[in-house]
């Protein structure tokens, strides 16, 4: 009996650690769980999917053009390219920093790291070098701006979006991020 009563709790061991360590490794979809469950069960559950979902991955895309302008300011070559780099840590660090405190203030869990895509992107960059690193960070560049204008404007443009302030953060952000697409394109065609 207590050998069965011990095979039985070190099943239920296995299960559990099983359960607790599988699932997704990816930040941003651990804090979007994180915040879902915080407001499950409340008549806001739809409006809080809504703002993780979109705080979550804003904060991650904004984490990767920090790190691929730091990156870019060690190895670009192109003295534009550096300097487009330089802006982008500007910027995003300031925009990070506000999408951070509106996250609190609305109790959205954010990632601490960056979705695995980005992850992608970053190791995709550290492979390269010289001009070839200058022409793939401004094509990153053009394409991680074109979905961050796509997100902001979903949310900044939708009348039936229910939170003002994330509503209008995502308004105040899109003349900044209109401004670095153009520029990125301005430098990519450049290059060619």
């Amino acid at each position: 009996m207590k050998k069965i009563a011990t095979t039985g709790l070190m099943a239920c061991v296995f299960l559990f650690g099983t359960m607790s360590c599988g699932g997704s490794n990816d930040s941003v979809e651990q804090a979007q769980n994180a915040t879902e469950q915080r407001f499950e069960d409340t008549a806001m559950e739809e409006e809080r999917d809504d703002q993780g979902e979109f705080m979550t991955k804003a904060a991650s895309s904004s984490m990767m053009e920090i790190e691929a302008g730091k990156l870019a300011q060690e190895r670009a070559t192109n003295p534009q390219v550096k300097e487009f780099a330089a802006m982008m840590v500007k910027d995003h660090t300031a925009a990070s920093k506000e999408l951070s405190d509106l996250a609190m203030s609305k109790n959205i869990t954010l990632p601490d790291s960056m979705s695995n895509d980005h992850m992608d992107h970053m190791r995709d960059l550290r492979e390269k070098q010289g001009a070839e690193f200058d022409k793939d960070y401004m094509d990153k560049m053009v394409s991680a701006h074109d979905n961050d204008i796509s997100m902001f404007e979903d949310v900044a443009e939708d009348n039936n979006y229910k939170d003002a302030e994330v509503k209008a953060f995502a308004a105040k952000t899109l003349p900044k991020l209109r401004e670095h697409h153009q520029r990125a394109q301005q430098i990519k065609d450049a290059l060619k």
